[in-house]
């Protein structure tokens, strides 16, 4: 194997191991907001209220992934990939470990949710950074013609890093007793991050800089205010990348959190059904993300992706039926089925929504692109989803909401090129690079 091969090769294991640790830190507070935060620290709200306050803290972080995405989208074009990852790996490992040592509203009072919401806004912060270089190291190095099937390896770090997650979460959760798991048990898991934070930093400090970025130093084109930039140049990316991607959020989060509150809240099932059917959709999630970046590779990023929109747009009026019956394996079907719709928008989505931006302007470009839907999407789509429950007593409503979503994501796929055959290093000497069928200055 050629040393660029293995080059590639290292650099997507650094990316997948990385994305997985601090997707596994970000998706223990997710679960563990569902499952314990309610009672733990908003302990004088009823049941709904309480779970709707943790889920909130939980919306702080995509508030931050933005401010990250933009301070670390900032260093990553001006200073290089490498050291970033760096930095976001370490404040997400450290801010999880904190929230496992974390006193609750008994101990503290209102210090207590104070605290959960600062340390929640630095994992969203350094997550904001993460995924950008994440996706961009993997999909600047190695052969352009498999750029999706390469880019879509950190996405795997999604369902590894909730499989990793909410496993540990379910074990606890089966091994001890209530009172147990509520006390102490949730905090090992947050604990554990910690430790294998020290694994992720080891992998990522033996990789390369980009060649791409490397170029573009070396000719001295490097941007001075990379975001400035990207809102004069590309307008249009950005406003694709931002609607592709809410639909994908707002599906992916119905169908792994709001199904875990509406399992144990309204159908009364226990928590570990709910988690279980997720694992299973995650375990597949594996395999079928790669699977997905790969055919964009030989199909197009824009057809795999739309199949996608479709199947999640469709699967959601039976995802709930499915639900309601309460039989097990049902339930675990209607799990499977949504994640692998999602995985075929995800698949596809790194590369998509990188490759529309030129070399000098990618880590801002499509970090910023990226982080700011998670607002519109992935925060408010729990919370939306509970009130819309509530106000209308039927899941009816949320699964439209879901496809308004999706309608939206299916939007920013029609207004953006197809770029898998794009020449992404175009512009490393300061040359803007123009996308095929747009007017102006959109890179």
């Amino acid at each position: 194997m050629s040393s660029s091969a293995n080059q590639t090769r290292r650099v997507i294991i650094a990316a997948l191991v990385g994305t997985s640790l601090e997707w596994y830190d970000f998706f223990l507070y997710t679960t563990a907001a569902t499952l314990v935060f309610g009672k733990l620290f908003f302990p004088s709200l009823d049941p709904l209220n309480a779970t709707l306050a943790a889920l909130t803290t939980n919306a702080v972080a995509f508030v931050a992934r933005p401010l990250g995405g933009v301070v670390f989208g900032h260093f990553g074009d001006r200073a290089g990939r490498k050291t970033v990852l760096v930095v976001t790996l370490l404040l997400m490992g450290l801010s999880t470990f904190l929230i496992g040592v974390l006193p609750g509203y008994a101990s503290v009072g209102v210090a207590a949710p104070v605290l959960l919401a600062v340390l929640r806004f630095v994992q969203g912060f350094g997550l904001g950074g993460e995924w950008g270089g994440a996706v961009i190291m993997s999909l600047e190095h190695g052969d352009s013609r498999r750029r999706g099937f390469n880019a879509s390896w950190p996405q795997v770090g999604v369902p590894a890093g909730y499989v990793l997650a909410t496993g540990l979460l379910a074990i606890l959760s089966f091994a001890l007793p209530d009172a147990a798991f509520q006390s102490w048990g949730w905090r090992v898991p947050f604990l554990l991050s910690g430790v294998l934070v020290v694994v992720g930093l080891w992998v990522r400090t033996r990789v390369a800089e980009s060649p791409l970025f490397s170029r573009v130093e070396k000719h001295g084109a490097t941007a001075r205010m990379p975001l400035v930039e990207v809102l004069r140049t590309h307008p249009r990316a950005l406003l694709s990348a931002f609607t592709a991607r809410i639909g994908v959020d707002v599906a992916f989060y119905t169908f792994t959190a709001y199904i875990i509150v509406y399992l144990t809240g309204q159908l009364k099932l226990d928590r570990s059904v709910a988690l279980y059917a997720v694992l299973i959709g995650s375990v597949l999630q594996l395999g079928l993300i790669p699977l997905f970046g790969a055919l964009s590779d030989r199909l197009g990023r824009r057809p795999v992706y739309f199949a996608g929109v479709l199947a999640a747009a469709g699967w959601v009026f039976a995802f709930f039926p499915l639900l309601d019956t309460k039989s097990v394996p049902l339930i675990v079907l209607a799990a499977v089925v949504a994640l692998a719709a999602h995985a075929a928008m995800y698949g596809p989505q790194a590369a998509f929504i990188a490759e529309l931006f030129s070399t000098r302007l990618r880590y801002s470009g499509a970090s910023m692109g990226y982080q700011v839907a998670g607002i519109v999407g992935g925060a408010l789509a729990p919370i939306i989803a509970l009130k819309l429950f509530d106000l209308y007593g039927t899941t009816l409503a949320v699964s439209l909401y879901v496809v308004v979503a999706l309608a939206v994501t299916a939007v920013g796929l029609a207004i953006a090129p197809e770029t898998r055959d794009l020449d992404i290093a175009a512009g490393e000497r300061g040359t803007p690079r123009r996308l095929p069928g747009q007017v102006g200055p959109f890179a």
